[in-house]
Formats: C-alpha cells, sequence, structure tokens
C-alpha cells in the first residue's frame, strides 16, 4: 500500500496538535509524556515539532491519556480550520 502525500490542511493540522500537545505537557518533561503514552521520546518530539504531522491513532489515544486530555479535544484541535465534507 503506497501512502499518499499529506494535504497542506493535514500538515496545519498536525502543527496545531503538536502545538497543543507542547503546550498541555507545560512542565512534564518530555521523556515522562513520551514512556507513560507508550511512545518513544524522539516520536513525541517530532509531534511536537510537526515533523509528524498524521501520528498513529494509537499514539494520540496514547498522549490523551499520558497529559489527561480527552481525545475529543484533541479531535476538535486536529479539525480546526479543515473545511467539512459533503457526504455524497
Amino acid at each position: 500500500m503506497v501512502r499518499q502525500p499529506l494535504t497542506p490542511e493535514q500538515v496545519a493540522a498536525g502543527r496545531r496538535l503538536g502545538a497543543a500537545l507542547r503546550a498541555a505537557r507545560a512542565g512534564r518533561g518530555l521523556v515522562e509524556v513520551a514512556l507513560a503514552a507508550g511512545i518513544s521520546p524522539e516520536t513525541l518530539r517530532k509531534i511536537e515539532a510537526g515533523r509528524l504531522p498524521a501520528p498513529a491513532f494509537g499514539t494520540v489515544v496514547g498522549l490523551s491519556r499520558a497529559l489527561e486530555i480527552p481525545l475529543t479535544e484533541l479531535a476538535d484541535i486536529w479539525l480546526a480550520d479543515t473545511p467539512v465534507r459533503q457526504a455524497s
């Protein structure tokens, strides 16, 4: 399976998500949060920097739990400024 390149909107969504996660982490260390989420510190660093704009669902779930942020809140951040697609 070939993965399609991300759209500019998806890249922007990843940057918003990364910034929100970095802000939510606040005083907690990157390594501490990454390990609590079940991911590597380098993965969290890439997400926060926007270099991994479309993390796996399980990664987002782990971060949601580790940072005690409702998953729906992270989804809202991801979807902000994203046009709603009409059903065909």
